[in-house]
């Protein structure tokens, strides 16, 4: 059993949401000394860029999450402007990213998961996305841990699903089947002009928590899947292209998804192409880029 192998296997019989409430509490602690060790320690650790940061003094943070989850300075993440670009959403790695064949999205090699049970077990809502696109990009602890819009999008649904909180590193990923749609996850579906889109935020090992801009800290009472219409409420909630999203404690994984042909990746990402949030990442298309017409495809349904 290799190191990758065994560092997956460790983690099934762990508590994992025990240690992720225990390290969420030191996280929180506003304690001088302990938060500011903890920050020391992380900076150093993972040679982050405190340069980029708008506070750039790590003892000028309050808590570790606040550190965490810092905001950067204007300027240093333009967000792509070109007409029907797709920016990305977040500062990573790329993890894989391509087709959503028959319904299932590429995790690594021999590895795989449905959308069905990633978008948490509804039919209805998973259907408009077989066929469609799919991108997951992973984010480090070095990295910024704010999610962006890749494009303007009015919410229609919020879906959190309860689960597992294995690791989501690359050796968790190409050992744990179907890891993400294993683990807790908070879904966030989009319309948008050029279709629909989803934001899928997935927990992971030690993650505190995952918050976003218009419910706060996604905590539900129960271990069931819950969800939040939001178009049926009188005051739409629309997000501009580039606008914060949400935020992880601790750092974490997202993927996204598109309806067919509503988009195409830039052909230099690929499983291992490092991402900065709002760098041109991949293009809408409009009605004059798709093909006059579309016969059916039997990639746009799941099989057994």
């Amino acid at each position: 059993m290799n190191k990758k192998t065994l560092f997956a296997a460790i983690q099934y019989p762990l508590p994992h949401h025990l240690i992720s409430r225990l390290v969420g509490f030191l996280a929180q602690s506003r304690i001088g000394w302990l938060k500011n060790t903890l920050i020391s320690q992380f900076i150093k650790t993972f040679k982050v860029d405190m340069e980029e940061a708008d506070q750039p003094n790590p003892k000028a943070y309050e808590s570790f999450n606040e550190f965490f989850t810092r905001p950067l300075k204007n300027d240093v993440r333009p967000v792509v402007a070109l007409e029907n670009s797709m920016a990305c959403p977040v500062d990573g790695t790329v993890s894989q990213l391509g087709d959503i064949d028959y319904g299932r999205i590429f995790q690594a090699k021999g590895h795989s998961y449905s959308v069905l049970e990633l978008l948490g077990g509804d039919v209805e809502r998973a259907a408009p996305f077989m066929g469609g696109k799919f991108a997951t990009i992973y984010l480090s602890p070095k990295d910024y841990h704010r999610i962006h819009m890749p494009v303007t999008g009015t919410l229609r649904q919020m879906v959190h699903v309860p689960g597992r909180l294995f690791s989501v590193n690359p050796a968790t990923t190409e050992n744990v089947d179907g890891l993400f749609a294993r683990n807790e996850r908070v879904v966030a579906i989009f319309d948008t002009e050029y279709g629909p889109m989803a934001m899928v935020l997935v927990g992971a090992m030690i993650v505190a928590s995952i918050e976003t801009v218009w419910s706060g800290q996604v905590t539900p009472l129960n271990r069931e899947v819950a969800v939040s219409n939001y178009s049926e409420q009188p005051q739409a909630i629309t997000l501009e292209k580039g606008a914060e999203l949400g935020r992880f404690k601790l750092g974490s994984t997202i993927v996204m998804l598109y309806g067919p042909e509503m988009a195409e990746f830039l052909d230099r990402f690929e499983a291992g192409t490092p991402t900065l949030m709002g760098e041109y990442f991949g293009q809408f298309l409009t009605d004059s880029d798709k093909p006059e017409s579309a016969s059916p495809d039997a990639k746009t349904s799941e099989t057994e």
